[in-house]
């Protein structure tokens, strides 16, 4: 079953939460945790007939009835960059930072995944600019440096009003990138009507770079992208601008999401068109469809 936000408990580190949400989806998919969706992980590799039975695991034997042998060499076969958005719109709603901490802990997760099939991972954090920007490594105490920024940015809360430039990060990463990689992308894309256009032109930028591109277009799905509120006056915040409006929002729903189903459909559109993968997420949710995304376009890379 799909955890909601709420489920995923707060107390615990992000590499607790990573660990379990990778290992309940995997489990959820095939009975065996080592084997699945095309995906075998590095650690361990179905044995073939021939080879030394010196490092068959046996445990995994008496699990699963099948033959596994553990793998001990070293070996990257991905460079994976996350780019993860932290400018003040990702902080919505402003009591429970829902999608900011949905990106962050999906993002942990693919992490942990990828330290698991012994692929590199790194991580850029942005928002009218780079904020972070790591290098793209395979190690253990690498990762642990990706969870603990991931939980500072976390913790560190919306203090300040940032706005969002994804056009000019994106164009940066391009030009930062040197090597081959596949760029997953965890963000609103609320960079303003005017700016739309250059944001095709950097996600252009990335595919002429010969990157693969994953992009998660996060949104609270009951209130940002079906307007549910109860008919009755509300304060709305633009939390990047500070600018406030004060209305009914039954007076302005079918306006509001017929302007975001057309923003929507332009986005996915184009993405389309560039080959880019678009996956509409919902930030209360869809962790398990950002794993399930990513080993369907990770087996499309192989």
């Amino acid at each position: 079953m799909t955890p909601k936000f709420d489920d995923i408990r707060q107390a615990a580190s992000l590499e607790l939460l990573a660990k379990q949400l990778v290992e309940g989806f995997i489990t959820g998919l095939h009975k065996s945790p080592y084997h699945g969706f095309s995906v075998e992980f590095a650690e361990h590799r179905l044995y073939n007939e021939g080879q030394s039975t010196r490092h068959i695991d046996w445990k995994v034997f008496a699990r699963t009835d099948r033959l596994y042998t553990k793998q001990y060499e070293e070996e990257t076969n991905l460079r994976c960059l996350i780019v993860l958005d932290g400018s003040s719109s990702m902080y919505y709603p402003a009591d429970t930072l829902a999608k900011l901490k949905f990106s962050a802990q999906a993002a942990s997760a693919l992490a942990y995944l990828l330290h698991k099939q012994r692929d590199a991972v790194g991580l850029c954090l942005f928002s009218d600019g780079i904020d972070e920007f790591t290098q793209v490594k395979s190690t253990a105490t690498h990762l642990d440096k990706l969870f603990t920024l991931l939980e500072r940015t976390i913790e560190a809360g919306s203090k300040a009003q940032k706005k969002t430039n994804v056009a000019k990060v994106l164009h940066e990463i391009a030009e930062k990138t040197h090597k081959r990689s596949l760029i997953i992308i965890f963000s609103d894309m609320f960079d303003g009507p005017d700016d739309t256009e250059e944001v095709f032109k950097s996600l252009q930028h990335l595919k002429h770079n010969k990157h693969e591109v994953l992009l998660f277009h996060v949104s609270d799905h009951d209130t940002e992208r079906d307007f549910n509120f109860e008919e009755r006056p509300y304060e709305f915040i633009d939390l990047e601008s500070g600018d406030r409006l004060k209305l009914n929002p039954a007076e302005i729903k079918e306006s509001y999401t017929q302007a975001l189903t057309d923003f929507h459909q332009t986005l996915k559109l184009k993405c389309n068109q560039l080959k880019v993968d678009f996956v509409s997420v919902n930030s209360q949710t869809d962790y398990f469809t950002v794993l399930q995304s990513y080993l369907i376009k990770r087996g499309k890379m192989k």
